[in-house]
This record gives C-alpha cells, sequence and structure tokens, in this order.
C-alpha cells in the first residue's frame, strides 16, 4: 500500500470516528434532557385549564366553556367494586367530577368514562382514538395496570405510548395512573409484576412529561402508617370507596386552586 493511500484511508477512519462520537454525544444529550424533563409539574401542568375552570360566565366576551375529561381505562375507572356490581358515584371519575365542582363553582365540567372492565391496554389502545379523542377531551387519564399484566410489559408498553402520543399530538393533556393494590400481589417484592408495571408507567411519565398519579405508592403508604390493604378493597382486585378516595386526593393535586 502506497503512503498516498495509507493516508487516504487514515482520513476515512478518522471521518467515520468523529461521526460516531457525535451521534453518541447526540444521544447523550438526548439522554439527559429526558431525565432532566421528569414527570410535568404539578403547579404548571394543568393551570391553564384551572385558570379556565375559575372563569365566571358573562354576558359579553365569555371566554368560559365545558371542560372535558376522559376517563380511559378497565374496571377500576368503569366504577367496578364487587363484581358485577358497578358503583359509579363511589368510583374516582365521578368522584373527581364533584370535587372539582366543590373547587371550581363556576365551571362547566364534564368528567367522560371510556373504561371498560376486564379490559387490557392494547385493546384500549386500539379504540382510543374513536372513542376517547373523538370526545375533544382538555384531559385524559389512563389507568390499565392491572390487567396488563395478562399481556406483559413490552406490549403495555407500546399500547400506553400509543395513547399517550396520539393524545399529546393533538395538544391532549394526560395523566397517567399507576395501579390500585391487587390483594394477590406482594406488594414489597420489587420484581412482582404489579410493581413492574408501575415502574414502567412512572418512567413513561418521565419521558414524555406528562401527569403522574402514583396509586400503588399511596396505597402502599396507607398500608405502611395506617391500616391493612382490606381496609381499601371491595374485592381482591377492586377498590372500595376508600380506596377509591386515595386515586381522588392525588388527581385533584394536578388542578391548582
Amino acid at each position: 500500500m502506497t503512503r498516498k493511500e495509507k493516508w487516504k484511508m487514515k482520513r476515512v477512519g478518522t471521518a467515520i470516528l468523529l461521526t460516531i462520537f457525535l451521534e453518541f454525544s447526540a444521544l447523550c444529550v438526548f439522554a439527559q434532557e429526558v431525565t432532566l424533563q421528569g414527570v410535568a409539574d404539578k403547579k404548571t401542568y394543568l393551570s391553564d385549564i384551572s385558570a379556565l375552570l375559575k372563569t365566571p360566565w358573562q354576558k359579553q366576551g365569555a371566554s368560559n366553556r365545558t371542560v372535558n375529561i376522559v376517563c380511559h381505562g378497565h374496571s377500576v375507572p368503569a366504577g367496578y367494586f364487587k363484581t358485577p356490581v358497578v358503583d359509579t358515584f363511589n368510583a374516582y371519575p365521578h368522584l373527581l367530577h364533584k370535587k372539582l365542582k366543590d373547587r371550581f363553582p363556576f365551571a362547566v365540567i364534564n368528567v367522560i368514562i371510556t373504561a371498560i372492565g376486564g379490559e387490557k391496554s392494547d385493546s384500549g389502545a386500539s379504540r382510543f382514538e374513536k372513542d376517547a379523542l373523538s370526545l375533544h377531551p382538555d384531559i385524559v387519564t389512563i389507568d390499565y395496570a392491572l390487567n396488563d399484566r395478562a399481556i406483559g410489559l413490552e406490549k403495555a408498553r407500546l399500547s400506553w405510548v400509543s395513547m399517550i402520543e396520539k393524545a399529546k399530538a393533538k395538544g391532549i393533556k394526560v395523566i397517567l395512573l399507576t395501579p390500585t393494590a391487587d390483594t394477590s400481589a406482594r406488594l414489597d417484592d420489587p420484581n412482582d409484576t404489579l410493581n413492574k408495571h408501575a415502574e414502567l408507567i412512572r418512567t413513561l411519565a418521565k419521558e414524555y412529561h406528562v401527569g403522574l398519579v402514583d396509586s400503588l405508592t399511596e396505597f402502599k403508604r396507607y398500608i405502611k402508617g395506617v391500616g391493612q390493604l382490606n381496609d381499601l378493597m371491595s374485592q381482591g382486585n377492586h377498590p372500595n370507596r376508600k380506596g377509591h378516595d386515595i386515586v381522588v386526593k392525588e388527581l385533584l393535586e394536578w388542578f391548582p386552586k
């Protein structure tokens, strides 16, 4: 090989290394931005919606309007207590509606349930546009982790990402919910599938900079500090009114007074 050929190969090699370095640096910056971004800020994420909810009706130039909140998911937001009983008015969508009306007496609010008992997130994602986004929501809550144990983390992630991205593309605010508890789960074992799915949801909330209601953490906090898991459950996998109250308390923190 001539000196000229060696020099040419050296230049090509240097260029390749430089390209690899730049691409790697870009990936590191992106990863750092995602890490720094984190879960949305409770004080500001829904501040524009909260401001709208505070606006009183005026005869001229009224700027208020109906605010739609869609609760998408499985049997818990659907209101199932001890199956087959559906206790709509003691489930968190209705309780949220009532609490928001107490907080924002001037507001016109619809809280719409698009949840289906027994559904998993892959099915929920397939009907998300037709059943949820078609209602023109300002906010969507997503709650599927209890049932997603049946489809696994990889399939669940794809389904949640699909819903999050479709909502964000339309400028809709998203609040993800980790699961309420299940008496069959080993809540103190980080490798239990319920804990794994809860961690997936926390990660997605950070990656997409959306809202997070960490129901499972709050249920664990109750068990550790106050009482027994059965205090919060109507049956093995469905919370009772006391359990739903815990979820509502966390949801309300996203609506500044």
